[in-house]
């Protein structure tokens, strides 16, 4: 069965580059994304309490976006993505995710992004 794309926009009050760091560095996704982030090159191993995933860096653009290609999927043509946008007229900052679910399960991975989101805001205090 295929995956259904979707995108979640969420208005953040940070800076291009802080939220960048959140979302691209072992540190930074260790603040909300996970308990633990391994990086070896181009490979990035999360880790939760009791389960391990690994994800390769597909492409990066400083303060702009990131891309992760969960391991387990090789062979499709699912990712994961954080993309900044900042409105050009009233410079409010966005996260954008864009992400790969199974239609019956869309909603929960969208509570789900949604909550992990919120740990975000709550980390950086927005």
């Amino acid at each position: 069965m295929s995956k259904i794309k979707y995108e979640i926009e969420f208005p953040i009050h940070a800076s291009p580059s802080m939220l960048y760091q959140y979302f691209s560095s072992p540190s930074g996704l260790e603040e909300w994304f996970a308990d633990r982030v391994n990086s070896r090159g181009k490979l990035m191993t999360f880790m939760w309490d009791d389960s391990e995933e690994e994800a390769t860096i597909v492409s990066k653009k400083q303060d702009e976006r990131a891309r992760y290609k969960w391991t387990e999927s090789e062979g499709d043509d699912t990712y994961f993505e954080f993309r900044v946008q900042v409105d050009a007229i009233t410079k409010d900052v966005s996260l954008i995710v864009t992400d790969f679910s199974d239609e019956d399960e869309l909603e929960e991975s969208k509570m789900l992004w949604e909550n992990q989101i919120d740990e975000l805001k709550h980390r950086i205090g927005a």
